[in-house]
């Protein structure tokens, strides 16, 4: 009796919590396709459901009543929401196609569980009085939505204003017995205790004191209360109960039939929803994924004597079996199929001036949005290459996984308190709405990613591969403080950021914002005043990649782009030679890779100032180095006054003018330039954008000509292209000799 009473107190709060967690308006935005599945996902089990059960009744040695029927039809066909969530998330499926169908159609079918109970525990305890039980658990329903939920709403209102620290001490408390009353009242008028439970917690303001008790409830109910309820379930089951009632073949094969159902009920809605085989397969094996609401109407059905042990245990087992090889089957058969052969454009450099650029900008709080913005600002949209635009915003997954559903699907919250990440979410997206409605050439589809730090880089990774993005945009884990000092924002935006750069399948841009957004507000479209931005260039895919993006900007006309090439001197090329004779076999490999790179190199440089020798706005400087530490000092040596610097991370690649800079380096993922250029010791204090190109580790597609300034129908051929460069250099040798001095193409 006290692990009953102990389990029912538990399953009490937990259905509060769930009824908390779940947004109603979110089942009047489903569309026909999911609502259809829905219907058809549960018609077709319930039917089986009712077949199974008169199959087993007619072969039991102690059959149960009738209405017996109906439990295991409702039982069968209802799919955990929340477990299912935690299955996607496992397989990488989550933000999958069959990952959002399969979340839609558990969303619904839970609550069509909901009403199957209101309607199924009265009918199934007293047939006669049925009627009157439906009728008064109706209004109870209207009345906690249309009296309770406005009174709740201007006592929170006001309380809130007034006295938060009274609001947060004492209607937490309030809000628990408020569920216990009315599980009560629905216990008394014929209907389960959970049914109120849940539609208090369904009436409950969305807000801060919801973000509070799940914050309070979300580990002990679930961790230590909801326990006890699964061991009541454990102690009901007798095994020796099956065999005495029929043979084990045919328990097998009720157990089969109806691990089949939802697949079948799958298969059948393909042929009507235009899906593939192999999707509706697959979504029949994630709709047998069962949660606590099975067990909760095989219960009910067993506390008034509807089902007898046989049939709770049968179904019992059936409910253990389809949820344990739903992971296993679907990890092992079901791969989501690639979408990368129609995914081309992975780098800005092969992203033309003429092409549409697909940019995924991550924010984590509102303190990245205004550098990542203006980063975008001045990264020049033109009606021949407009931008598209995805905001990410990254909120941490810390209660349980049907509160991914919720703030995923609503962008701006409805509610007169909002929560916090709703509340920040809200402003994001404003931001980035403005920022569109300022800039006509750029589309901005906001977004939420809600999951845990640890594999919040697997969504950003999938979303960029889903949308065909070019350029990953992530913020910089340290923040600028008043002192002008980097300080830690938080530790784990760091991991998030080194796992996206090492399973990328794009380009990624790493930002550093020391105040870019009031550099670029101080220059209006009329305004004399520049943003000065650097581009430092040292050689390889990075830094390619990197001066792509930087060429890009030029077009605005109030950028001015300083690029600085750094080449090697004298002394490291006599030593590389005397290091080439006495190591010629292992060195052979090395020299080949490092002399296509630096041809490739002398390329993209000779067209990238062809393509803007007229461009005033835009200067080259050449700087002779022999080591890590003459290259820090000339970058330190630079005028003080640029505004952003662009910097190639350096993947892959191994330079003698970055030797010993990395021994000492404080952000790895900064490369050896980046972090130099953040470290505390330097002495600017201008933002930085570190840039990976994908696949530089391997050094594909490397040759291809690159696109500086190069709009449609102004293409060189390529005989004309090469005497023109080859002029160029030799007119470059013979007149002069760049060391420190700045050129200004424009000039020339």
């Amino acid at each position: 009796m006290l692990i009953e009473t102990m389990a029912d107190l538990s399953l009490l709060f937990y259905v509060f919590l769930t009824g908390l967690e779940m947004d109603a308006s979110a089942f009047l935005r489903v569309g026909k396709k999911i609502m259809g599945i829905a219907v058809t996902g549960i018609l077709i089990p319930m039917g089986i459901g009712i077949g199974l059960f008169f199959l087993l009744q007619k072969h039991a040695h102690n059959p149960a009543i009738t209405e017996g029927c109906m439990f295991w039809a409702v039982a069968l066909s209802i799919t955990g929401f929340p477990v299912l969530t935690r299955i996607l998330a496992d397989l990488k499926l989550l933000h999958s196609d069959i990952g959002r169908i399969a979340m839609s159609v558990a969303m619904l079918n839970d609550m069509y569980a909901w009403v199957f109970i209101a309607v199924l525990v009265p009918v199934g305890v007293n047939l006669k009085t049925a009627t009157f039980s439906i009728i008064a658990v109706i209004f109870f329903t209207l009345i906690c939505f249309y009296v309770v939920r406005p009174t709740i709403e201007r006592i929170i209102r006001h309380q809130y204003c007034s006295d938060k620290e009274h609001y947060n001490e004492y209607y937490p408390c309030f809000m628990l017995i408020g569920a216990m009353i009315c599980g009560c009242i629905t216990d008394a008028i014929g209907a389960h205790s959970i049914v109120g439970a849940f539609v208090f917690g369904l009436i409950i303001p969305k807000g801060d004191m919801v973000e509070e008790l799940l914050d309070r409830l979300d580990c002990f109910v679930p961790g230590i209360m909801l326990p006890i309820f699964f061991a009541s379930c454990g102690m009901r089951i007798d095994f020796t109960k099956i065999a005495d009632s029929s043979s084990w073949f045919l328990v097998l094969l009720v157990i089969c039939f109806a691990c089949m159902a939802k697949i079948l009920s799958s298969l059948i809605a393909c042929f009507f929803f235009d899906m593939r085989l192999r999707d509706g397969v697959a979504l029949g094996l994630l709709m047998n994924t069962k949660g606590i609401l099975s067990l909760i109407i095989l219960n009910v059905g067993w506390d008034e004597k509807i089902l007898n042990d046989q049939y709770y245990v049968v179904m019992v087992v059936a409910i253990l079996v389809m949820t344990s090889v739903v992971s296993p089957i679907m990890s092992a058969v079901y791969r989501p199929k690639s979408k990368g052969y129609i995914y081309g454009l992975r780098t800005v450099q092969r992203s033309k001036l003429d092409t549409e650029l697909r940019v995924l900008s991550c924010v984590h709080t509102t303190r990245n949005v205004s550098g990542i913005i203006s980063l975008l600002e001045v990264s020049h949209p033109t009606r021949l290459s407009p931008m598209t635009v995805f905001a990410l915003h990254l909120v941490e997954l810390t209660g349980r996984s049907s509160a991914m559903l919720i703030v995923h699907s609503t962008r701006r919250s409805a509610a007169h308190n909002p929560s916090r990440a709703q509340a920040d979410s809200n402003l994001i997206i404003n931001a980035f709405e403005a920022f569109e409605n300022d800039n006509h050439l750029v589309t901005v589809q906001p977004l939420t990613a809600m999951s845990p730090y640890g594999t919040m880089h697997e969504d950003i990774c999938s979303l960029a591969e889903d949308k065909r993005v070019a350029l990953i945009l992530l913020p910089f884990h340290k923040h600028l403080t008043v002192d002008g000092r980097m300080e830690d924002e938080n530790a784990d935006y760091r991991a998030i950021n080194l796992n996206v750069l090492a399973n990328a399948p794009c380009s990624v841009g790493l930002f550093v914002d020391r105040g870019l957004a009031g550099a670029v507000r101080a220059c209006g479209p009329n305004d004399i005043v520049m943003c000065h931005f650097a581009m430092l260039f040292i050689g390889g895919p990075d830094d390619r990649e990197a001066l792509a993006y930087a060429c890009r900007m030029v077009g605005d006309p109030r950028i001015s782009l300083t690029v600085v090439r750094f080449l090697p001197g004298k002394e490291v090329v006599e030593m590389e030679s005397a290091k080439n004779i006495i190591e010629v076999e292992e060195m052979l490999s090395d020299k080949q890779n490092n002399k296509r790179q630096n041809e490739i190199d002398e390329n993209y440089i000779n067209e990238f100032r062809l393509n803007t020798v007229d461009n005033e706005s835009v200067r080259y400087i050449e700087k002779m180095v022999d080591n890590g530490e003459e290259t820090v000092s000339a970058i330190s040596a630079m005028d003080n006054s640029y505004d952003l610097y662009i910097v190639g991370k350096g993947t892959g690649t191994t330079s003698p003018l970055t030797l010993g800079l990395s021994e000492w380096s404080e952000n790895p993922e900064l490369g050896a330039i980046g972090d130099v250029l953040v470290s505390s010791s330097f002495a600017l204090n201008s933002s930085v954008l570190v840039v990976q190109k994908y696949g530089s580790g391997d050094h594909k597609n490397e040759g291809r000509s690159p696109s500086f300034g190069v709009r449609r129908g102004e293409h060189f051929s390529s005989t004309i292209r090469q005497r023109v460069i080859g002029g160029f250099r030799s007119w470059q040798s013979s007149k002069m000799v760049l060391s420190d001095n700045d050129w200004p193409l424009g000039n020339g």
